[in-house]
């Protein structure tokens, strides 16, 4: 593979004219389009993450960052049947019912796709049955739920509950997220994960199929 870190660089820039034209001109040259994907947009994407998690980088920082990365993989996209390339698993999102809030769901989305997810987004005031007619549905590996208001908090844990009296608990892992969640709330409620932002949702995620 040609030498791809000026592409890696203008993700984490996010300088989206360079990362279209830096991918173009990787496949021109013969790179397969997942390996691409897989060893310089992912792991662009996750420092991306960090820089953000750490305070480094700010909303405008990732959405510049998720931009760029949307050039390069609208160039990547149109070839990715054709060379069969696979993701690390499937996440079912939204946010919770009565919650209409959907920027942070949305750089969710955005990560989960940046690092390798296949990503059912839902929406937001998404009801538990929903939720639980996705999950049987799409059967993916990750069910993650936002909520961003103190009154709709209690919605993560009876979207969770839906899906356990549905019987597919066992098949999926739950993330829970959002400014007034916390850890301990996650506990409480049964979730298998909790992440404070989007880069962290990503890691959490990752760190759930891999287990």
């Amino acid at each position: 593979m040609p030498d791809t870190s000026s592409l890696a660089e203008s993700i984490i820039t996010g300088n989206w004219d360079d990362a279209k034209e830096l991918t173009e001109e990787a496949i021109a040259a013969g790179t397969n389009p997942g390996q691409l994907i897989d060893e310089v947009l992912q792991p662009a994407m996750v420092v991306v993450g960090e820089k953000f998690s750490s305070g480094e980088y700010f909303l405008p920082d990732m959405l510049m960052s998720g931009r760029a990365m949307d050039s390069a993989l609208k160039v990547l996209e149109p070839l990715l049947g054709q060379t069969g390339a696979a993701t690390i698993g499937k996440v079912v999102i939204g946010t919770v019912q009565g919650d209409v809030h959907d920027i942070g769901k949305s750089m969710v989305v955005m990560f989960l796709k940046g690092t390798g997810f296949e990503v059912v987004d839902l929406g937001i005031d998404v009801s538990d049955e929903t939720f639980v007619g996705a999950v049987r549905d799409t059967k993916p590996d990750i069910v993650a739920l936002s909520a961003l208001l103190t009154t709709t908090m209690p919605s993560l844990g009876s979207t969770i509950k839906a899906i356990d009296d549905a019987g597919l608990r066992n098949g999926v892992k739950i993330v829970v997220g959002g400014a007034p969640v916390t850890q301990h709330y996650a506990d409480l409620i049964g979730a298998d994960g909790y992440a404070d932002d989007a880069g962290a949702a990503a890691a959490v995620c990752r760190k759930l199929v891999a287990s």
